[in-house]
């Protein structure tokens, strides 16, 4: 990846006129920054999607093997960046098949912040059916509760901004060993998958935390990269629910503090 990829701030200060209890003071504000990334393959513009501009390369492995781009890092030969305007040019080196295969269903569009399946062109696109994932880890009530209670001290650009969102991968006993944030959900979980597959990790080894709701989107990329278990601060969708079912996947929203609501596949979350 070229040096000048990270070469602009994930947050910045702003003044604000800030008004408490009829009180009216002058002070500064940090405010999170987002800015467009076009993600190329093989010379092929495919996606521009808003997101922080940081751990580009990790977003950049981590969405291709998410939306089924490439079935492995591997096919992902070389990533390369460059400032264009306003925004980060990503350039990708894929197998060639996965190319061939990426242009017959080619997508033109625009993934705002936030957006999980903007600009797909057909059904078939949007709604993927993953593989069902495999065993996986089966893990203590406990360590789900650890590895909550951790989250927020390693959330640093949401602690000075209170804008972000964040994935996080924990080992079976609640210790997290990848935390990724960005200014968009999808992204967030884009850049841990990433974070994750570039260190030769197994995704059947652990479980994935994120702090928003678990959307379709969310579960889809999960299961498509072979994640086992999913656990969401806020709540999750029924089509999130019902792909989970489908691919075996264990989805848990609310989880908050000693409490968790399992929606599907339990037996992975043992009481103790």
């Amino acid at each position: 990846m070229n040096d000048h990829a990270q070469f602009l701030a994930t947050y910045g200060e702003v003044p604000v006129q800030r008004r408490e209890v009829g009180q009216v003071s002058a002070a500064r504000d940090r405010v999170a920054e987002e800015v467009p990334l076009a993600l190329i393959y093989n010379g092929m513009p495919h996606v521009v999607m808003m997101a922080s501009p940081a751990d580009i390369e990790d977003f950049a492995l981590g969405f291709s093997l998410s939306e089924a781009v490439i079935a492995t890092p591997s096919e992902l030969r070389a990533v390369e960046t460059d400032r264009v305007g306003d925004g980060i040019a990503v350039y990708m080196d894929i197998d060639e098949k996965r190319a061939l295969a990426l242009e017959s269903q080619r997508r033109n569009l625009t993934g705002r912040t936030g957006c999980g399946l903007c600009g797909a062109e057909t059904i078939e696109q949007a709604v993927r059916h993953p593989a069902r994932v495999g065993s996986g880890v089966r893990i203590a009530q406990r360590a789900l509760e650890s590895a909550l209670a951790h989250l927020a001290e390693r959330q640093e650009l949401n602690a000075k901004t209170g804008a972000v969102h964040a994935a996080a991968w924990a080992m079976p006993d609640g210790e997290l060993v990848a935390v990724r944030e960005d200014i968009g959900r999808h992204n967030a979980l884009d850049k841990m998958i990433g974070a994750l597959a570039r260190e030769g990790r197994s995704f059947e080894q652990g479980f994935a935390l994120i702090t928003s709701r678990a959307s379709f989107e969310m579960a889809q990329k999960a299961a498509t990269v072979g994640i086992t278990l999913l656990a969401a601060i806020s709540a999750p969708t029924g089509l999130a629910i019902r792909l989970a079912e489908e691919t075996g996947l264990t989805l848990i929203g609310f989880a908050r503090g000693r409490q968790c609501n399992v929606y599907t596949n339990p037996q992975r979350l043992i009481s103790t």
